[in-house]
């Protein structure tokens, strides 16, 4: 039987009237000239006995990585303190910065995470601190992945010089431990949030340009991207088109696990006075102040517990959206999850 025989028959052994190509995930324009190819000619795809059945397997494969307890209980952490960032303003009890209470007072029915030692209430500050912490952890994140994605994309799909120079700049990054190269750069620019933030994209950007790098250098070759260009794509539109809808994936659960480190970078200037000035109720200044008068120790530990329960469930999230996303780990689960074996 001919190659171009096999091309025209079915998984189920039947001769269809339309020439069947492979063709890779998101390879955009040789799946639009196939289909308009398809629609001038009058044809249209058979229906396969098997595709319903795959179209099942496929959905039973993601569904169990968004079911599972670590997913679930990741979600829950973060959707119930995004609930406290938009409704923090009803929900706290007190002015976060209202000096009106007893100093030092332990928790109680009145106060439940006590008051600090300038008599503000530790619950309103730890509830209106979401609104500070978070959001500046997912913007660091949002402004190193575009940096870093950029500068990746560039560099492996350029390569050459410019894949070079690139590279060399995110060893020097590297080359500093992350805390020690955020410090100095918040010392150079002077304390404070924004300072803090553009110190954090500056050690976390060469993370994202080095994963997309490899991912653009491994899909660059692949015989899609050859047969786009050939079809008469440039070098924009291929990278664009054809190889950056497969870069996505991984990308995504890196930043979704990077979210946590950020937050705890953020945090940490704050804790050593680089960061949130006073009286922002910020938690890792709040864990600073809690760190001066250890025997009162519900100052410090409420914000401390708040940022662990961040981070665990962005790392929770993370590690659900590397099972949805990575093929080889979303088989083994929607193997286990259909009763098939896995591969």
């Amino acid at each position: 039987m001919s190659e171009h025989d096999q091309a025209d028959r079915g998984p189920a052994g039947e001769t269809g009237a339309v020439e069947f190509e492979v063709v890779p995930v998101r390879t955009g324009l040789l799946r639009m000239r196939a289909s308009e190819r398809q629609r001038a000619n009058g044809q249209q795809r058979p229906a396969w006995p098997g595709n319903a059945m795959n179209s099942r397997r496929w959905r039973l494969r993601r569904r169990p990585a968004l079911r599972r307890p670590l997913t679930v209980i990741g979600l829950a952490i973060l959707g119930g303190w995004l609930l406290l960032i938009v409704l923090g303003g009803l929900i706290a009890p007190a002015d976060p910065n209202a000096q009106d209470f007893t100093r030092f007072e332990p928790p109680s029915s009145e106060h439940w995470f006590g008051t600090d030692g300038l008599g503000r209430d530790v619950l309103s500050r730890v509830i209106l601190g979401a609104r500070v912490t978070i959001p500046l952890a997912v913007l660091l994140v949002v402004m190193a992945l575009a940096i870093g994605a950029t500068a990746g994309a560039v560099a492996g799909y350029a390569s050459g010089a410019v894949d070079g120079v690139i590279m060399r700049i995110s060893d020097l990054v590297f080359a500093f431990p992350p805390i020690i190269l955020a410090m100095a750069v918040v010392a150079s620019l002077g304390p404070g949030l924004r300072n803090a933030v553009l110190a954090i994209v500056v050690v976390a950007w060469p993370s994202y340009a080095r994963v997309v790098r490899s991912l653009v250098l491994t899909f660059r070759s692949r015989d899609f991207v050859a047969a786009s260009r050939l079809l008469g794509a440039s070098n924009r539109r291929a990278l664009a088109v054809d190889v950056m809808p497969n870069v996505y994936g991984p990308v995504l659960v890196l930043a979704t696990l990077e979210l946590g480190n950020a937050l705890l970078l953020l945090s940490g200037l704050s804790f050593l006075g680089l960061g949130a000035r006073p009286p922002s109720p910020e938690w890792g200044a709040m864990v600073a102040d809690g760190a001066r008068t250890f025997d009162r120790w519900w100052i410090g530990m409420f914000p401390g517990l708040a940022i662990l329960s961040v981070v665990v469930g962005f790392n929770f999230l993370g590690d659900s959206l590397r099972d949805a996303l990575d093929p080889r780990t979303s088989r083994a689960i929607g193997s286990r999850a259909v009763g098939a074996p896995s591969r």
